[in-house]
């Protein structure tokens, strides 16, 4: 996979699976920029992989205006944009409780980030894209929600799903500037956000009967997700557009 010097924007890419995003395409010689609400984890990634190559910023992806400002921020610092990691949203343990207990608040933060964050991102990379002429690859962290329904997430789940169709209809549409759009979905990953998630739905008063075990027995690494991440951003998946990769351990298999 020849990532060398590529550019890749990776939302949310101090915490969690974007972490380990940023960590594995890091190691393939890419250059990053990464932004997040919060920039202590962020520093200290930079840190981590060196000043050099990491671009910092504190993004809040639910203002347009915002992100138009951080992509032309990135163009300027690195020349351009090949890859896009739609990986910020609203997940784990915050995502979830009872449907008739979500307030306009929390609709509204959901539907927000996961939704519409990943189309204002996506739109303001598709553009430097396009005036660069060179192809790029944009990749939404979706999740096996999308597929299966989970108990006390049906909004977030709606919010997954939007982000599978929206890979299939921004692949259309970009195609033709050699824009190839795809999407992850992780299943059970273990993360600081979902690291008590079961035990967090009980509590909340979910039954437990539709809980899904995962075949491979083990919860995923934000690693493992980062290597699908660089597979889909690569030259060896140059015919694949539209697609969704699912990375869950079985999970969806029965």
């Amino acid at each position: 996979m020849k990532l060398e010097g590529k550019v890749a924007i990776v939302t949310g890419g101090g915490t969690g699976i974007g972490l380990g995003i940023a960590r594995v395409l890091a190691e393939h010689g890419v250059r990053l920029a990464l932004a997040q609400r919060r920039i202590e984890p962020l520093q200290a990634i930079e840190q981590e992989l060196g000043p050099g190559r990491v671009f910092i910023s504190t993004l809040d992806i639910r203002d347009s205006e915002a992100v138009e400002a951080f992509v032309q921020a990135v163009v300027t610092r690195f020349g351009c944009v090949d890859i896009l990691v739609n990986n910020a949203s609203l997940t784990g343990t915050p995502a979830v409780g009872p449907l008739l207990d979500c307030g306009r608040e929390f609709v509204d933060d959901m539907v927000d980030v996961n939704l519409k964050g990943t189309f204002y991102c996506s739109q303001a990379v598709a553009r430097r894209m396009i005036e660069a002429r060179r192809g790029g690859s944009i990749i939404h962290i979706s999740s096996v929600g999308a597929y299966a329904a989970q108990e006390f997430a049906s909004l977030y789940c709606a919010t997954k799903a939007a982000q599978v169709s929206m890979a299939q209809s921004m692949a259309l549409e970009l195609a033709p500037h050699g824009i190839r759009v795809n999407a992850v979905a992780p299943g059970d990953i273990y993360t600081e956000a979902s690291a008590e998630i079961t035990q967090d739905l009980r509590q909340s008063g979910a039954s437990g009967q539709y809980f899904r075990v995962t075949p491979l027995g083990r919860r995923g690494r934000p690693e493992e997700i980062g290597r699908a991440v660089a597979f889909l951003a690569s030259e060896d998946a140059s015919f694949v557009t539209g697609a969704t990769l699912l990375v869950d351990g079985g999970f969806l298999a029965y």
